[in-house]
């Protein structure tokens, strides 16, 4: 049995952030920039793995471990906030949304 190359996860993990970075880029809905978020996260997560895979330390997993929760933490944190600003103004678009600005 054949071990996958590095360069196949580089490129899956690259694939991911590049449509995570699209969805950011382009969606206005707040929840769905959060999970374009988590979504280039998880790519970064998938580049530790396979870096700590290919050199044969734990190193990239512990890290890996350490971002997914705080990656649980940024999206509890945001989506509590998203759902204060939905109860007031009862849309979460966040091209319409101004209370943050002065």
């Amino acid at each position: 049995m054949t071990a996958i190359p590095l360069t196949f996860y580089l490129g899956l993990a690259a694939l991911l952030f590049s449509i995570g970075l699209y969805g950011v880029m382009t969606h206005k809905s707040g929840i769905r920039i959060i999970m374009c978020i988590e979504l280039m996260l998880n790519s970064a997560n998938l580049n530790l793995v396979a870096f700590s895979s290919y050199t044969d330390t734990l190193n990239g997993q512990v890290f890996a471990i350490f971002s997914i929760a705080l990656a649980a933490a940024e999206a509890a944190v945001g989506f509590a906030i998203f759902m204060a600003i939905y109860r007031m103004h009862d849309k979460i678009n966040l091209d319409e949304l101004n209370i943050l600005r002065w």
